[in-house]
Order: C-alpha cells, then structure tokens, then sequence
C-alpha cells in the first residue's frame, strides 16, 4: 500500500464553503422532503401549494397522497393549463427516488411558466414514514419504516 494515496471519499476535494453552501441553497429551492410536504398537509389550510402525482393511472389507483392532482407526465403539456394554477406553486412526486418522472414532470411544468419542486422520496417514502395514503378502496398508514422514519413517528429532527 503507498502511504500517500487518497481515499475515495477525498479523491475529490469537497468544495469551498461558500460554493457547498450556494449549492445546497439551491438544492433546497429545487426539492421538498417528505416529511415538510406532510407537516403542511397536515396543519390545516392552505399549504400554499399543489401536490401533483405525475404516475400512471394504475399506479394513483395503487396508493397516491392525500388531495394530490392527477396528472401523469406525458399529458402536462396538454392538460395542466386545466388542472392547475400558475401562480400556486407545484410539489412532483413518482414512485421514488430510483424513479426520475417527478424530475421530468418538474421539467415540463417550469417549461409552462409553473413554479415548482420534486418531493424528495416520492409515494415510496410517503408510505415508508408512515404517512396516510388513498387507494381506489380508500385511506390506508402504514406502520413507519424505522429505516427511514421514527419508529414511534414524529419528527426526525433533520
């Protein structure tokens, strides 16, 4: 082993203060965790924004967020002039994190002139944490993953 090689973790230098925090700025204006979108849900009123599952209708008929528009990403161009409001802020969501379609239909949403985030997670995590869902039967919580929330619920304190 030679002593002066650099780990994998280093091989990169991480990036200067200031440019870590600009870019995780940024990261913050682009998407929404799981759990904020939840807590505003959850506090009554209005939330200020829209939550727009951008899966298939068989997918919405598996499990979709409570109060959130339909509207599968193929047909945004088409019909979110029908659907949504242009001065309310949207929150994307898909499947989950090993699914890109919440970053395509943030896309063609931004592409409209709509205001937008991605729900870090997606359905996935929203059920993982254990929060309440809506099937074609009706509501449905599971009890939250201990891998991704609390196990007695509440906040992660993140």
């Amino acid at each position: 082993m030679i002593a002066d090689t650099v780990n994998p973790v280093l091989r990169a230098a991480p990036a200067a203060p200031a440019e870590a925090a600009a870019y995780f700025r940024a990261s913050l204006v682009f998407h929404a965790d799981v759990s904020d979108v939840a807590a505003a849900l959850a506090a009554g009123g209005d939330p200020g924004f829209v939550v727009l599952d951008s899966r298939s209708t068989e997918a919405w008929d598996q499990g979709h967020v409570p109060g959130a528009v339909h509207l599968p990403t193929a047909l945004i161009p088409e019909q979110a002039g029908q659907l949504l409001d242009r001065s309310v802020p949207v929150v994307t969501y898909c499947w989950g994190p090993g699914c890109n379609g919440a970053t395509r239909a943030a896309l063609a949403l931004a592409e409209l002139g709509y205001q937008v985030k991605e729900m870090l997670g997606g359905f996935e995590y929203w059920v993982r944490e254990g929060f309440e869902f809506e099937t074609w039967e009706g509501h449905e919580r599971r009890t939250p993953d201990s891998l991704t929330a609390p196990a007695a619920g509440g906040d992660c304190g993140c």
